[in-house]
């Protein structure tokens, strides 16, 4: 039997992760559990473990330092980091303790179970690739001054557009969005301040009342008609949301647009 440590600060983290691979694997793992970085120096080295699962930010000794001392006891273990941060000075500390890969919280099982399905090869082989330091290779045909912090905020915000494009009018909420991306509420409520400068309500509503402020365009659609077309279903909310944006009610920007159209 081989056995997996894993060390996390978090009681929840820990026993989620744990969970997951005991579903999956059974009595093929058996789980060693720490809560901070020289715990797990120790664990590992004391039961003789193959595998380790570390976060970065814990208490005292951190999982980087920790990796480290891990890697000098045992050249051929494999190391993965599950961590919230996506940090580039991390990521490049994780290829020089040749991680076998770096999963960002919170971490879907199938990209768990990926990784210790490859952790679980190459013990059995007797080798081990350094995968992440493959990764840090592709990355560089990336432009030399784009950080791997650039490249997930943008695709982030690319994904969380076309999210709200495709449903902004529909009863969404911040955790529909984080749901589809896969991350925790609080995660996702930092990423997207990260992404917009401000929270997911006031660029959803930002959103809604450019859609609006088009269609108030054509007067033959009424104020009740298009707050329901930009997914208010109470009209008398909107013109409260849209007067707070913009500064009038819907229906005095009609009627400004309507004079601007006459004097032109």
């Amino acid at each position: 039997m081989c056995k997996v440590l894993i060390a996390d600060d978090e009681p929840i983290e820990m026993t989620i992760i744990s969970k997951m691979i005991q579903k999956n694997y059974g009595d093929q793992l058996e789980i060693v559990q720490a809560v901070n970085g020289r715990e797990a120096i120790h664990l590992f080295q004391e039961q003789g473990c193959r595998i380790a699962v570390l976060d970065i930010e814990m208490p005292g000794v951190n999982g980087l330092k920790a990796a480290e001392e891990i890697r000098r006891l045992d050249k051929e273990c494999s190391i993965i980091f599950l961590t919230a941060f996506e940090d580039f000075s991390y990521a490049k500390k994780a290829i020089l303790v040749r991680a076998l890969d770096y999963l960002l919280k919170p971490a879907a099982e199938d990209e768990v179970i990926a990784v210790l399905d490859e952790a679980l090869r190459l013990l059995n082989e007797g080798e081990h690739k350094d995968v992440l330091e493959e990764e840090w290779n592709r990355e560089q045909l990336y432009d030399e001054n784009e950080s791997m912090e650039t490249i997930r905020v943008s695709t982030s915000q690319r994904t969380i557009l076309e999210f709200v494009q495709n449903h902004y009018q529909e009863d969404i909420s911040l955790q529909d969005v984080a749901h589809i991306m896969n991350y925790s509420d609080a995660y996702f409520c930092k990423l997207f301040k990260q992404c917009f400068d401000k929270n997911f309500t006031a660029y959803l509503s930002e959103f809604r009342v450019e859609k609006a402020k088009l269609l108030l365009k054509d007067v033959a659609v009424n104020v009740r008609e298009i707050s329901e077309l930009v997914g208010y279903r109470d009209s008398n909310y909107f013109a409260k949301v849209f007067k707070r944006v913009v500064g009038i009610t819907p229906s005095e920007y009609r009627m400004m647009l309507m004079k601007s159209s006459n004097i032109s």
